[in-house]
Order: C-alpha cells, then sequence, then structure tokens
C-alpha cells in the first residue's frame, strides 16, 4: 500500500482532531470528505510531514512519517487547501525554484511538460500575483507533481476554477490515479462521483465510511453520495 494509517490520533489540549483512524490506499484517487473540522485537513498535515501525530502510526510508500520524514517529503506531493504561493514570482521562475529543490535532472524539460500538462501555457510568463484564482490553483498543483512523486495529497484542489477548467483539471487528477496514489479532500460530491475510486467520510475525527463508490451506494439503498454524507456526519 502506498499509504498506511493506524490507529492515529492527534490531541490538541482537550479536543481529539483526529481519533485513532486506520485506513490504506493504493494507486487511484481516494476521495478523503467530511465536514468543516472533522480531522480532514489535520489528517493530511499528519502524513505530509507537516505536524506530528500525537500516536498511532501513519507510512507513505513505506516509510514512517515520524523517522523517515524526509523520503516521505521525497515521494509525496502537496496541495493545500491555502496554496501558498510566492506571488512575486513568475511562474516559470517559481517552478525552477521548486525543481532546484528537487534536484531535479533537465529542469526546463520538466517544467515545460508541466506547464502543459496544468494548462498553464497561456500564462506561464506572468507573475503569480496576476494570476486568478483558478491558475494560481493550477500553480499550486504543478508544483506539487514537478517532482513526479508516488503520492498526491490535494485539499480542495479545485477550489476557484470555472466550469470549464474543472473539465480539465478532473481530467489530469484521473490521469494521474492511474499510476498514483491520489488523496483528494473536497466538499464538491460531483468531483468525487467523477473522479474518485475509493471514499472515506470522516466524522468528528472518526472515519464513519470506508469503501468503494459503487459499494456505500449498494450499503445505503442506492442513495446518493450527498445524502450518504448528510446522513453520517450530521450525527448530534
Amino acid at each position: 500500500m502506498s499509504i498506511s494509517v493506524e490507529s492515529l490520533t492527534k490531541v490538541y489540549g482537550p479536543q481529539k482532531a483526529v481519533d485513532g483512524i486506520s485506513f490504506s490506499a493504493k494507486p487511484g484517487v481516494l476521495g478523503f470528505l467530511g465536514p468543516n473540522g472533522a480531522g480532514k485537513s489535520t489528517t493530511m498535515k499528519i502524513l505530509t510531514g507537516f505536524i506530528p501525530q500525537t500516536s498511532g502510526k501513519a507510512s507513505v510508500c513505506g516509510f514512517d512519517v515520524e523517522t523517515q520524514a524526509l523520503e516521505v517529503k521525497r515521494n509525496i506531493g502537496y496541495l493545500p487547501e491555502s496554496n501558498p504561493l510566492y506571488q512575486d514570482m513568475y511562474v516559470k521562475e517559481s517552478l525552477a525554484f521548486i525543481a532546484g529543490i528537487h534536484k531535479i535532472p533537465e529542469p526546463e524539460k520538466r517544467i515545460n511538460e508541466i506547464i502543459e500538462l496544468t494548462g498553464l501555457t497561456p500564462e506561464q510568463h506572468k507573475k503569480i500575483g496576476q494570476l486568478s484564482k483558478g491558475y494560481r490553483q493550477r500553480v499550486g498543483l504543478a508544483q506539487a507533481i514537478l517532482h513526479d512523486p508516488q503520492v498526491l495529497i490535494l485539499d480542495e484542489p479545485t477550489s476557484g476554477l470555472d466550469p470549464n477548467q474543472l473539465i480539465g483539471i478532473r481530467q489530469l487528477i484521473r490521469d494521474l490515479g492511474k499510476t498514483k496514489t491520489i488523496i483528494l479532500s473536497t466538499h464538491i460530491m460531483q468531483e468525487v462521483e467523477a473522479v474518485c475510486d475509493q471514499v472515506i467520510i470522516i466524522n468528528k475525527g472518526k472515519i464513519v465510511a470506508n469503501d468503494t463508490l459503487e459499494g456505500l451506494r449498494k450499503k445505503n439503498s442506492g442513495k446518493t453520495l450527498e445524502n450518504i454524507f448528510i446522513e453520517l456526519t450530521n450525527i448530534k
């Protein structure tokens, strides 16, 4: 398995943000769903080595996130929800900066490939601060996949995209999922139905569903994913 999580817990003072969750993920697209504050972003930050867990274990491509953080970072691409970018850098300049960090061989060739792949060609000579939100999102995605990682963690990757851009980025995520393991966090149920092979729903720090999309529907009498989500997370 590309990702393995066992009894993962994160405690902030009196609150358990993540409460003993376990799951695994292999190549394909895993939809990671839950209401705001359910523990999604915390889990993803632990997997990327951004914050430490309180207890439990997690590994990426066989490397422990706590003891082998550098190897984890080499094998992972991360697009956080906030998508922090250097606004004063030009698009190509920012990608060259990331390529330098990862010591990518033939960086110019790889940068051109990624610019085309993410649809950044018309905007590649602009400063990031001049781009629309949708194009800034593409720059974040381009940076995440530039070093060709085996695992991608994407937190609200289509935020701010118009309907035409959505189609292109969803297709890209589907294509990447043929060879890579992708965790996709989103509140857009149509997106999950369009690109995901497996779905995990987390609520109040606990996993309340983990199945294929088809399996989830069968277990819930053919209800829509939206209705299933509401029923599983609207628990007082």
